[in-house]
């Protein structure tokens, strides 16, 4: 895994390993009522082929900070970030602004540009033309610990 560390995210590029795949069981895991655990098959799970759909433009990077916790990114969660998709409203984005990395949902209206946090303590950062801005990527997925 490679690794560069930029501002307050620190971003990796997906290292496929030959055999790194986990068990996977594909009976379902019940959040409701126990269900029986009979009939289980188990198959192999890449979490690679799960989670990256463009090798070349995914990279991972660390959330530091807390202004995407409504949308349920926390301090320290692991993003899937790919660089191949194309921005629009709505969309979760990796954003370089003014110098620094941002994490924040993007909302496009009437040819305007907002980086809207989901965190009602964050202020929605309106981008002009004299902002340093890039879309940087587009995230897909988020790892959590438990």
């Amino acid at each position: 895994m490679i690794t560069q560390n930029s501002g307050s995210l620190s971003f990796f590029t997906p290292e496929s390993v030959e055999g790194a795949d986990a068990r996977f069981f594909d009976a379902g895991i019940s959040a409701g009522f126990p269900s029986p655990a009979d009939d289980f098959k188990e198959q192999r799970l890449s979490l690679d082929e799960e989670l990256v759909k463009n090798r070349e433009a995914t990279f991972y990077a660390r959330v530091s900070g807390q202004s995407m916790i409504g949308a349920g990114l926390e301090d320290n969660d692991l993003l899937v970030i790919d660089r191949s998709l194309e921005p629009s409203n709505n969309k979760i984005a990796v954003c370089f602004l003014d110098g620094e990395f941002t994490v924040k949902r993007l909302r496009v209206s009437d040819g305007e540009v907002w980086l809207q946090p989901e965190n009602p303590n964050y202020p929605i950062i309106n981008i002009t033309a004299d902002n340093n801005f890039l879309i940087w990527g587009i995230v897909t997925n988020v790892i959590k610990k438990v």
